[in-house]
């Protein structure tokens, strides 16, 4: 779920776009600095992020009432590191805000802190754990991608619930309610994008091997958040 346009108060969604904004101005000049340093590499941050665009543009019902879906950012994360994603997650929720009426342009700051910066920083980091415990590289990239995906669900039911604790437990009780809400379609919707992450990610070490090498994954992870 994006946070829809107008729903959380103004405060909430002024704070989250605050916080949103050095980490999308950071990744702006890492993703200036990769096109200059690698333009080998445009086509396949491309296809990051037009990843990114479809899969989270695919909304399914749930049978709570909400709708959920999965978020592709963890992808162009173990590829590029967490900081790219910054500035593509933006981009994509700002298309979807303005052409698919999914997520809105009030609540842009807190959706792009959930799904362009926990997501993929949680999905960056388990996959640096995974490799240093040297699990294989399919189970770290579905580790990574399935949990940085349910990362970003816990975070927006964190941001809900900060705008609208429950009257009787707080926002302890409001987050295990939005939480709650979520889990139903959310985990296996996790469980499909992690699995089509590996997928995706074999198909790229098979015909993209080149592009890879350059970005030196998967022996560094990410080459590009090591040098800067």
């Amino acid at each position: 779920m994006h946070i829809a346009e107008g729903f959380l108060p103004p405060l909430h969604a002024a704070a989250w776009t605050a916080v949103a904004l050095p980490f999308v101005a950071v990744s702006a000049w890492r993703v200036n600095r990769l096109m200059r340093d690698q333009p080998q590499v445009k086509l396949l941050l491309a296809a990051s992020g037009a990843f990114a665009f479809v899969i989270s543009a695919l909304k399914l019902p749930s049978a709570t009432g909400s709708c959920s879906h999965a978020t592709g950012t963890g992808l162009g994360a173990i590829l590029f590191g967490p900081s790219v994603m910054a500035l593509l997650g933006t981009i994509v929720l700002a298309f979807q805000a303005l052409l698919l009426a999914h997520g809105g342009i009030t609540t842009l700051g807190a959706n792009v802190v959930s799904m362009a910066i926990v997501g993929p920083w949680v999905a960056y980091g388990l996959l640096r754990g995974a490799r240093r415990l040297n699990a294989p590289l399919a189970a770290s990239v579905f580790l990574a991608t399935m949990l940085g995906d349910l990362a970003t669900y816990a975070m927006t039911a964190g941001q809900l619930a900060l705008a609208f604790p429950d009257p009787a437990s707080g926002i302890a009780g409001s987050f295990v309610k939005f939480v709650g809400v979520f889990a139903p379609t959310q985990l296996p919707l996790a469980v499909i994008e992690g699995l089509l992450t590996v997928v995706i990610v074999n198909f790229l070490r098979e015909y993209s091997g080149d592009e890879l090498q350059i970005l030196k994954f998967p022996s560094q992870t990410v080459a590009v958040e090591a040098r800067s």
